[in-house]
């Protein structure tokens, strides 16, 4: 995914950024560790439902996500639909 249909596409996801044309990444913050844990959890939960794994980094009150299709070199429709799904467990928690 390029071009046009790339931001237009990025442009319907809250806070997420697309880096170098070839990663989405958004930050989520929480009040704990334990919070944010139970968050990587639910990710890891969608991951597993969609087939479609993110880079996750775990911090205090803080989960950094990343997405990507590696085989693909880029960004594909996988990687906003788990995004969205990302999102969907962030603010419905």
């Amino acid at each position: 995914m390029t071009g046009t249909e790339l931001s237009g596409r990025a442009a319907r996801l809250s806070d997420w950024k697309v880096r170098d044309g070839e990663r989405l990444a958004n930050t989520f913050l929480f009040p704990d560790f334990t919070t944010a844990l139970d968050f990587v959890n639910r990710v890891g939960d969608i991951a597993e439902q969609q087939g479609h794994h993110p880079d996750l980094h775990l911090a205090w009150g803080q989960v950094d996500v990343e997405s990507s299709t590696h085989d693909a070199g880029g960004l594909t429709e996988s990687d906003f639909t788990l995004a969205e799904g990302i999102d969907r467990a962030f603010f419905n928690r």
